[in-house]
């Protein structure tokens, strides 16, 4: 399976056989580290938003694998400041790069940068439309903790809990699960309820999806629990912010009726949507999740740059 300079844009340009290819290449580099495979090899980080997981997990795979980073994390300290538009940035950069990484606040950014660069694009998110390396680690980790994904012998049940509208983690992961054996629950405040165009998707795969009444029971029903921030920034009125972001926070209490193989899953940062007393109970999975980013991203760079 080729893969040698693909652009890298939305969750739903792979087929099944091409996502499973990219997990089995993820065990493959973790388990047999290749340090050298990408000598000699430019990678160019483009952050034009604030981003501390997926970039320095980029370029921590990029140097793990022997190559070299450059790039930049403040679109304000570059000549976009002057007035220079996305694709000039692009026709330079591809100049000094084998492959660029870019997070872009427009939705549909990264698919518009694959249209002029002539190195490969990876999308590290654009707007609140996708984030695929994302759910690429999210995959690998489910499927680690939970073989089943793969294997297919028996549905398992995930739930997405918080954001669902804007939050672009939750729209690729729920695109990618569609092509495994799972059973979906959502709970989210009104007005962020997952689209309906994910909705639609799923329902044309014959997944099915659960609207939960509370954050309860989709804890209480669930193999994995992805939770996601709410963010206070998509409330006009503070004081409703307040009191729904306390109906969307997880405690250690609230985990004695969990299934005892349920894992949470939150792909970060997260701001009081999980307290601090979850991270110590065996449930919690979200930092060994923000690990397995480094081995999925090594896989995707060495496999568009020919190597793997």
């Amino acid at each position: 399976m080729d893969f040698r300079s693909r652009h890298v844009l939305s969750i739903a340009d792979f087929t099944r056989a091409e996502i499973l290819h990219i997990l089995s290449k993820t065990r493959e580099i973790e388990t047999s580290p290749r340090i050298d495979m990408l000598a000699g090899k430019v990678m160019a980080t483009l952050f034009f938003e604030p981003s501390t997981r997926t970039r320095l997990s980029f370029e921590a795979a990029m140097q793990k694998l022997g190559g070299r980073v450059i790039g930049f994390s403040d679109a304000g300290s570059t000549s976009t400041k002057k007035g220079e538009s996305l694709a000039d940035t692009l026709r330079m950069v591809e100049q000094y790069a084998d492959v660029i990484v870019m997070r872009h606040p427009r939705d549909g950014a990264a698919r518009l940068a694959s249209e002029v660069s002539r190195v490969p694009i990876v999308n590290g998110g654009d707007g609140a439309n996708q984030h695929p390396s994302q759910t690429f680690l999210d995959l690998y980790t489910i499927a680690k903790l939970f073989p089943e994904l793969t294997d297919g012998s028996r549905t398992l049940t995930i739930a997405f809990a918080g954001d669902l509208r804007y939050g672009r983690t939750v729209h690729s992961l729920l695109s990618a699960l569609c092509h495994f054996r799972v059973r979906l629950l959502t709970v989210a405040p009104r007005g962020l309820e997952m689209p309906q165009q994910y909705l639609d998707e799923a329902a044309a795969a014959k997944v099915e999806v659960e609207v939960v009444p509370s954050l309860q029971d989709a804890i209480d029903g669930c193999d994995v629990l992805y939770m996601t921030r709410l963010q206070e920034e998509r409330f006009p009125d503070p004081l409703e912010f307040d009191h729904i972001k306390a109906s969307y926070r997880i405690s250690a209490s609230m985990l004695q009726a969990a299934r005892p193989q349920m894992r949470i899953l939150h792909p970060l940062p997260r701001v009081n949507e999980i307290a601090r007393d979850v991270d110590a109970t065996t449930h919690a999975h979200y930092f060994a999740q923000a690990g397995n980013g480094i081995p999925v991203r090594q896989a995707l760079i060495g496999l568009i740059l020919g190597a793997l």
